[in-house]
């Protein structure tokens, strides 16, 4: 039988948030790429929460947008609510986040692909991966589609998200699809068995919809978006993204709420055991906060706008896979929700992924070279954590193809680092979220500073511009200038400074001090001792931003710089790919099993694998000595 056979540089196996951060990576780095999706009209698809960012999430999407990727752009075109979380709190847990119109969102992502002139879009289900090699050192030559086409290649980067054999659940109905009930990828899943990949099976739910006609607004609370919007992307202008918002809604949950669920706990295929994948431990069904939570009189439940052309809110705090009529009472006897009429049921999906620790910090398979993989494949949750991992597979696709050295991020740059590592490095056995408290250094981490920190590396792997990175560097100047210039403009205890620091309840002063130390007072900060800084040059809303959070947090991220340094020279300390840990004497046999079988890079790397100890750590710093310095 004759068939398509095609010839690219890169294959990109699915069209969600980490698919199209690959294949627009590739596409832009100059490789011919092809991007594969089940349905054209599913790219960039949210079949869960209508949201980009939240807490740490917002530091993904920030740092996305400083290494080159797209969803940052994207949601700034397409939101409509934005608000910075935990203002309240310290600069390092700021979070953006933002209410996206679905659709818009989707259609602004596909026109974005259409556009790109290296990017062919194809509508088929890829079923197998073709390979040269023999098991446990394969490499990648193409894929198959179900149809029989062949697509060669020279990497491909796998992005299957929840499609991979998976089946919806609501109460006793299965339906053997993906998200939004669309098609299902049946046959991928075994192709990567048979190359010695192993699959886990992974759950994850969404709450109904429910009619915004049905609903009774005046009995919730109305939660705005912020008056002055921060857009996500460094490119954007702020001018660009004063926009009229609208708006959420919060309500609670009750005990009748949770007096139905508990009576119904054996109609769910949670609780009556018909699932068989783990579920996210940080993003519960309303089942599991029932019975985890028992104490609990309450529940947030947020109804938020899924755009601005429809009628569907999403129930927020409320996924679900009871059956059709007990989500209809749980969900009515909600305030505001007596009359809620549901457009699409809660379910729970389950699908398969792999186990990560099979995956170099590359994102490369460690068995298959030129195979990379991104996304809730890997076993994460999130569009923003799957959108950043496909981003970097997308990157080191290209630098494998060119024989460059790999983009890897470590810890102390970035929370993509964090992530992936931790992917990598500890056992998985639940989806990966990520939160601020897995970031040791967080405080240098925080994404008002993510352009600072990875720019220069979007701009050595060729995705910024030299124009964009030029400002960056300016902008380092800047901040540098100010922050030395403040501490030597000096103020006096003059009436005009007292009656200053009296406005704003500080003490007054009893001497002249520096402009800088006044800035670290609690009560204080640089843009409201202008009146006292008549020479103050005029200086960018994002430039005074960091002269400020480095004046005031000074002490404390000189500290985790010090904490960074003693990181790195861990990282530094390489371990050979090739060493067979089962000759170095002295290790635990768990410690010999967990290092065989990741690999670690570096003892640091070494250090956080679950079941290795700093005994271990030492008995390998003293194998390492003895192998290079023999007696």
């Amino acid at each position: 039988m004759s068939h398509i056979v095609e010839k690219y540089d890169i294959c990109v196996i699915g069209a969600g948030h980490a698919g199209c951060e690959a294949a627009l990576a590739a596409a832009r780095l100059g490789f011919e790429t092809i991007l594969f999706t089940i349905s054209i009209d599913s790219i960039a698809l949210m079949p869960c929460n209508p949201n980009v960012g939240g807490t740490s999430k917002g530091h993904l999407v920030r740092e996305i947008d400083a290494l080159g990727g797209e969803m940052g752009k994207n949601i700034d075109k397409t939101f409509i609510q934005s608000k910075m979380l935990n203002k309240s709190k310290g600069p390092a847990v700021h979070s953006l986040r933002a209410q996206a119109d679905k659709a818009a969102y989707s259609m602004q992502m596909r026109k974005t692909l259409q556009e790109e002139k290296r990017l062919t879009i194809k509508q088929a289900e890829v079923s197998e991966i073709i390979t040269e090699g023999e098991m446990g050192d394969f490499r990648i030559t193409g894929i198959k589609t179900v149809s029989g086409g062949i697509y060669y290649c020279k990497a491909a980067v796998l992005c299957t998200g929840t499609y991979l054999k998976a089946r919806c659940l609501t109460g006793e109905m299965v339906t053997y699809t993906g998200p939004n009930g669309l098609q299902a990828a049946n046959y991928l899943s075994d192709s990567l068995q048979s190359h010695g990949v192993e699959i886990f099976r992974f759950k994850t739910g969404t709450p109904a919809r429910i009619d915004a006609k049905s609903i009774d607004f005046s009995k919730m609370t109305e939660q705005f978006g912020d008056k002055k919007v921060v857009p996500f992307s460094f490119t954007t202008d702020p001018k660009d993204v004063q926009i009229d918002q609208v708006s959420c809604w919060l309500t609670y949950t009750n005990e009748r709420t949770h007096e139905i669920i508990r009576k119904n706990l054996d109609r769910s295929p949670l609780f009556a055991g018909m699932i068989e994948g783990t579920g996210p431990r940080y993003c519960p069904s309303i089942e599991d906060k029932v019975v985890k939570f028992a104490d609990k009189e309450k529940h947030q439940v947020f109804i938020e706008p899924e755009g601005l052309h429809t009628n569907e809110m999403y129930i927020s705090g409320m996924s679900s896979s009871l059956p059709e009529d007990v989500q209809y009472q749980m969900y009515r006897s909600v305030p505001g929700l007596e009359n809620a009429k549901i457009i699409r049921n809660a379910y729970a999906i389950e699908y398969d992924c792999i186990n990560p620790n099979q995956l170099c910090l590359s994102l490369e398979f460690k068995s298959i070279h030129g195979l990379f993989s991104g996304g809730q494949f890997n076993g994460s949750s999130g569009y923003e954590e799957a959108a950043c991992q496909g981003l970097v597979a997308g990157i080191n696709a290209c630098m494998y193809i060119e024989g460059r050295d790999p983009l890897i991020l470590d810890r102390s740059e970035a929370y993509i680092g964090v992530l992936i590592d931790d992917l990598v490095t500890k056992e998985n056995h639940e989806p990966y979220r990520m939160m601020t408290s897995r970031a040791e250094y967080r405080l240098l981490l925080r994404q008002d500073n993510a352009d600072l920190r990875l720019s220069k590396k979007g701009y050595e792997v060729g995705l910024l511009s030299k124009e964009r990175y030029e400002w960056v560097l300016e902008k380092e100047a800047l901040i540098a200038r100010e922050m030395d210039r403040i501490t030597k403009v000096m103020v006096g205890a003059n009436q005009k400074a007292q009656t200053l620091l009296e406005s704003f309840g500080s003490i007054p002063l009893n001497t002249g001090v520096s402009l800088a130390e006044l800035i670290r007072r609690p009560e204080l900060d640089y843009d409201m001792l202008l009146p006292l800084d008549p020479k103050r040059p005029e200086l960018p809303d994002e430039v005074r931003e960091q002269v400020n959070i480095n004046v005031k947090y000074e002490g404390y991220i000189n500290r985790q710089m010090k904490q960074v340094e003693q990181f790195k020279r861990l990282e530094k300390k390489k371990l050979p790919e090739d060493l067979d840990y089962c000759n170095v004497h002295g290790l635990r046999i768990e410690a010999v099993q967990k290092l065989n079988h990741i690999k670690p890079l570096s003892i640091g790397q070494a250090s956080r694998i679950s079941g290795v100890s700093p005994a271990d750590i030492s008995v390998i710093l003293i194998y390492l000595e003895q192998v290079h310095h023999p007696k």
